[in-house]
């Protein structure tokens, strides 16, 4: 899985062989230029995952509900939902755990595919105190365990972990019984997520921990891309040097 956000880059992932590509509300960062993800809307949402669906055919395109979208209830993230969709993706994600499973119940029962996200939260900085490692303590690791487990029998069909323990991911594997793709969160998860302009090493600043520049050494972005997709799935990355 990487992010992406126009049709172009969608068309490059698509032949490098990458299976995901997550419109992701990074795009608040990384195509904005704001400080976190909370200013992106529905509609920012909409146009790019328009503009992804056009430029990609065999990648399943999953678009971010915007924060605001769904946390009041089941109806709103529907409406969100079937927005989506309509715009041309072929499931949603939603941040949040246990509290969040009955409206993911809700909108997979009426046929809306649903990508979970624990751990570490975006849109949740302010809560946790900005950008952190989740899931150190006991009672924190048994937290996210009983979210995982709440989300994968809600009907998740994938979940997202970012940012915890290499340690604690087969338990969090375990408990949501779904593939998980991790961002963080060592190799030990069914699959890999980054935000694609940080696996091309564009973002501006010092990149995460968990953060390999794919361009480097390559001949194009194209190459990079396919090195990335091979390095997933041959499980040299991420490396020991790129978890927690």
């Amino acid at each position: 899985m990487l992010t992406c956000y126009d049709a172009s880059f969608a068309s490059l992932c698509d032949t490098a062989g990458v299976d995901v590509l997550l419109v992701g509300d990074s795009l608040g960062m990384v195509i904005q230029g704001h400080g976190s993800t909370l200013p992106v809307t529905l509609g920012d949402t909409l146009y790019h995952t328009r503009c992804v669906a056009a430029g990609s055919a065999r990648p399943v395109v999953v678009a971010d509900l915007p924060f605001g979208t769904f946390q009041s209830g089941a109806e709103a993230a529907y409406a969100a939902s079937v927005a989506a969709l309509q715009a041309g993706a072929q499931m949603v994600k939603v941040e949040g755990g246990l509290w969040l499973a009955p409206t993911i119940a809700y909108l997979v029962t009426r046929g809306v595919p649903v990508c979970g996200h624990i751990g570490l939260l975006p849109q949740a900085v302010h809560v946790l105190g900005g950008y952190r490692v989740q899931g150190k303590s006991t009672d924190a690791a048994e937290t996210l365990e009983v979210d995982a487990r709440a989300l994968g029998d809600a009907g998740c069909a994938l979940v997202v972990v970012e940012c915890v323990p290499r340690a604690l991911t087969p338990r969090l594997q375990a408990a949501a019984g779904v593939p998980v793709i991790g961002i963080g969160a060592g190799p030990e998860c069914a699959g890999q997520v980054l935000v694609i302009y940080d696996a091309l090493g564009i973002t501006p600043g010092k990149p995460a921990r968990f953060v390999r520049n794919f361009l480097s050494g390559s001949s194009g972005i194209a190459e990079a891309l396919g090195a990335y997709v091979d390095a997933v799935r041959d499980g040299s990355f991420p490396g020991p040097e790129h978890c927690f």
